[in-house]
């Protein structure tokens, strides 16, 4: 017990003696301690604002809805070499998608054109979305005022529409836009229902600038076909997306007769994998540049050792006396040891406070989420620590290897 409480005692002692030392040359050990609050700072603002960069794209990606399959005519690299136009999808396909494939919980299709919203003299340039209701169940897409597509509205292709956020606040300002008549192009449509908020999409577009209108309502009014341009799926989380999408694949390359090493004239995106896939590319572009920042904490380190070399020449006499009354070579070797483990944490802590507060103005500057993460923190702050460690080990030896004699006669 008595030898734990000397311990102690030295412990607190020599970081007392160590604060001090640092206190006599304030400039000096900020400068010294530099490299070490940049590298901190750096490391963690990069992780964080990675962080949120991946959080940001998931949730972007996350709007097209979990667990979405998009059927889409054509392949996702073009046709290229002016080959012949992939057919559309038609009604039929749709049906068959929805019956006989296990693990699918909404099938809709979608036509899409774009008109200009005019509502008395305000006018908004939008898209037109034309499905059904089974595409609000596979988006979770939920209203904030109104209500859905009947059944008679969808098969009679009704004049009825539903508005997104953003036509909305372009179009009606200070008023209720349920109940109203509003002109699409050349017909007119009445709002039944808002839908909520959906924010910026996977790729960037405004999830929130479009009017949804019965399926057959947008193919007889605005394409003037009953051509497809998606088939929008949902599949339930317990089952295996891969394996529903191959499903679906399979039974479209048999609708669309393709046999043998014929490739398929249609593509399936899943939002999840895509989600996935951007959020690995982000956080190895963020571990690439978290690792070059890192360098400038071994330049920090090294600075600690140089500075400490230097202490330990300038207080020669000062070790040679402490030798001289008693003490022994492991204190003189734990007071320069604490000193630059205090001067790297210092450091590291300062870098922790500049690092929160500029990922914080960056993350509403760049529009992302800002990402906390206390592990990151934690082990910046012990790598700092760790610095000190390694880099003043060896003054530190240096310093209690000195001869007492040698030590009191340096000038």
């Amino acid at each position: 017990m008595t030898g734990q409480v000397s311990t102690t005692r030295l412990i607190a002692t020599t970081a007392l003696l160590a604060v001090r030392a640092i206190r006599r040359h304030v400039l000096r050990s900020f400068l010294t301690v530099l490299g070490i609050v940049i590298g901190v700072f750096a490391v963690v603002t990069m992780v964080t604002l990675g962080n949120g960069a991946a959080r940001s794209v998931h949730d972007q990606v996350s709007g097209l809805g979990a667990n979405i399959l998009a059927v889409l005519p054509g392949t996702a690299t073009g046709r290229g070499g002016g080959g012949e136009t992939p057919p559309p999808f038609k009604p039929e396909d749709v049906d068959a998608i929805r019956d006989p494939i296990g693990g699918v919980t909404a099938v809709a299709a979608q036509a899409q054109a774009s008109a200009t919203a005019v509502f008395n003299a305000a006018n908004w340039p939008t898209t037109v979305n034309g499905t059904s209701d089974a595409y609000l169940d596979a988006q979770n897409w939920k209203l904030t005022d109104g209500r859905r597509f009947s059944d008679q509205e969808e098969q009679a292709g009704k004049s009825v529409c539903l508005l997104g956020t953003t036509v909305t606040k372009n179009l009606y300002v200070g008023q209720e836009p349920v109940g109203t008549t509003l002109r699409l192009g050349s017909i007119s449509c009445t709002v039944i229902g808002v839908l909520a908020t959906r924010g910026q999409g996977g790729f960037g577009q405004d999830n929130d600038d479009t009017v949804i209108m019965p399926l057959k309502a947008v193919q007889r009014r605005l394409t003037g076909s009953r051509d497809i341009r998606a088939i929008i799926v949902a599949a339930d989380p317990a089952y295996d997306s891969a394996a529903v999408q191959e499903s679906i694949a399979a039974l479209m390359r048999q609708r669309r007769n393709i046999n043998g090493g014929k490739l398929d004239d249609f593509t399936i995106f899943d939002s999840k994998q895509i989600a996935d896939t951007l959020s690995s590319v982000t956080g190895m572009l963020t571990a690439i540049v978290s690792a070059v920042a890192a360098i400038s904490l071994l330049v920090g380190g090294i600075g600690i050792m140089n500075i400490m070399l230097v202490s330990v020449t300038e207080r020669t006499r000062e070790i040679g006396i402490r030798l001289a009354i008693g003490a022994v070579g492991r204190e003189v070797m734990l007071q320069f040891l604490v000193e630059a483990v205090v001067l790297s944490c210092i450091g590291g802590l300062i870098g922790l406070v500049l690092a929160f507060f500029t990922t914080l103005g960056l993350s509403a500057l760049l529009a992302i989420p800002f990402v906390f993460d206390p592990l990151t923190n934690i082990m910046a702050f012990a790598f700092s620590g760790l610095i000190g460690v390694i880099f003043g080990y060896f003054p530190a030896r240096r310093a209690a290897s000195l001869n007492p004699i040698d030590a009191l006669r340096h000038e």
